[in-house]
């Protein structure tokens, strides 16, 4: 027995203006078995918890390239 789904969720890549997103909600609107697609505008709150993770990711990945010791500027 296989499972059914109820929704399937498309997260976009980048954040992408109303007008430049019309054309890819009306595609999967044409799809089969597609009731409706609601677009979910950015939340400026989660711009901010993108950014903190990113800087975060990239000093982890600093500490891996330069260890403490070796870091450029420090002695």
């Amino acid at each position: 027995m296989t499972d059914r789904y109820i929704a399937l969720t498309v997260v976009l890549e980048r954040d992408v203006r109303e007008d430049d997103a019309a054309v890819t909600i009306n595609a999967i609107r044409a799809l089969r078995h597609v009731q409706d697609v609601v677009p979910v505008v950015t939340d400026p709150v989660a711009f901010v918890v993108e950014a903190r993770v990113r800087r975060e990711l990239g000093e982890k990945l600093f500490a891996v390239v330069y260890p403490q010791a070796e870091r450029p500027g420090r002695t």
